[in-house]
């Protein structure tokens, strides 16, 4: 029994001893252990103080909403208000509204780490020193942070030298950065410089280029790769390159996709047209072919089903497609029936000669010409008055008169 319980206790004596000796040689690690996790919940706490204090600066002094501060305090942390600051009194002193501000931060919030006075004060005077007024300066910016990014000396004054190359007039260059500021970010040895060489060595004239970098820059500026293939399909089409219309179905081309063109010819073709038909109203109007099949299903609708007219003469004259149909089509049409049904005018007379001609011209030549005629004209053209009402009128008059 003694012997058991001395055996007991040896084992038990070891047991303490080697869970001693455990603590002994590990205590350093369990220390570090803690000590490690305490290190990083103090980092941890710290980071998310300046998380709080970027969110909160973003709200308060860049008018940001909590989500879109939250969103752009995920791509960028400051401590220290100093950087922000000067970049935000030097956007006020240039003319830049709160707002404006606002627009900025929230699409690249890294410019507010910029350097005020060695990144972001020469491009503005840069583009003062171009024609750029005082009063569009902010808003051609503001919508387009990314030139706050590109290099001055190797993008943008580059850029700025080849448009003007291209376009001849210092005006017309300040037009296309109006419309399109996003002409500015285009890489001009890759696309910009290619793109026109092509079209000078196939005999674009000068005017059709200027036209087309003027309105249409995107298009004009787009993968060399991408503006051959449009430009083949366009010869294959049999469009003459010393013709304005050749770079107009250009852009065409480079705005749509294979299927979404295809897709269109079949409406089309629905309508009435072959696929010449078609390609005669591509060529007279290329872009009769970016209308939306809504417009075009109404405007077809209406022109041959309601009004009698052959597919065949919109084929003719695509650009009626593109008037409203509520304001401009239907107002001239129900002109136009009354002095046909009172034989004041031919009823042959063709769509383009009424709906295609300006405002003034139709008011003079229909209106005004048969006022003492038809005197209701005015009010069936501004919707006081429907064919019904001026077919009753007429009616009680050949009565009165027959009396």
């Amino acid at each position: 029994m003694l012997a058991l319980l001395s055996s007991r206790q040896v084992l038990s004596n070891k047991s303490r001893r080697s869970q001693l000796g455990f603590f002994q040689k590990n205590a350093f690690f369990i220390l570090k252990s803690f000590t490690s996790i305490g290190l990083y919940e103090s980092k941890e706490k710290q980071e998310e103080e300046e998380h709080s204090f970027t969110v909160s600066y973003l709200m308060n002094s860049c008018g940001l909403s909590p989500k879109s501060a939250i969103l752009a305090s995920q791509r960028m942390d400051f401590e220290n208000p100093e950087r922000p600051d000067s970049v935000l009194n030097l956007l006020k002193e240039n003319g830049f509204t709160n707002t404006q501000i606002s627009k900025l931060v929230r699409i690249n919030p890294l410019l507010l780490l910029s350097d005020p006075e060695k990144t972001l004060l020469p491009k503005i005077e840069f583009f003062l020193s171009v024609g750029v007024s005082s009063s569009d300066l902010p808003g051609i910016l503001s919508s387009n942070p990314s030139l706050f990014a590109r290099s001055l000396k190797k993008h943008l004054i580059p850029c700025y030298d080849f448009l003007k190359s291209v376009l001849l007039v210092e005006e017309k260059v300040l037009t296309t950065l109006k419309r399109s500021p996003r002409a500015f970010l285009y890489n001009v040895t890759n696309n910009m410089a290619p793109n026109i060489a092509l079209l000078r060595q196939l005999g674009v004239p000068q005017s059709a280029i200027s036209f087309l970098v003027s309105n249409y820059p995107s298009e004009a500026f787009t993968t060399h790769t991408r503006f051959v293939e449009a430009v083949d399909e366009v010869m294959e089409m049999g469009f003459d390159p010393l013709k304005t219309v050749f770079v107009l179905a250009i852009q065409v081309l480079l705005k749509m996709s294979k299927p979404k063109l295809e897709s269109k010819l079949e409406l089309y073709k629905r309508w009435g047209w072959s696929k010449d038909m078609a390609l005669s109203a591509f060529k007279r109007h290329p872009n009769c072919m970016l209308l939306s099949e809504e417009k075009i299903t109404k405007a077809m609708d209406f022109l041959v089903n309601k009004m009698g007219w052959p597919s065949a003469n919109i084929a003719i004259n695509p650009a009626v497609l593109f008037f409203s149909l509520e304001k401009r089509i239907m107002p001239r049409f129900s002109v136009i029936q009354i002095l046909q049904a009172k034989g004041l005018v031919k009823n042959d007379l063709s769509s383009g000669s009424f709906i295609l001609p300006s405002e003034r011209y139709f008011v003079e030549k229909f209106l005004i010409k048969f006022q003492d005629d038809v005197p209701e004209l005015l009010n069936v053209y501004q919707g006081k008055m429907d064919l019904v009402e001026v077919g009753s009128q007429s009616e009680n008059l050949c009565g009165a008169k027959q009396l």
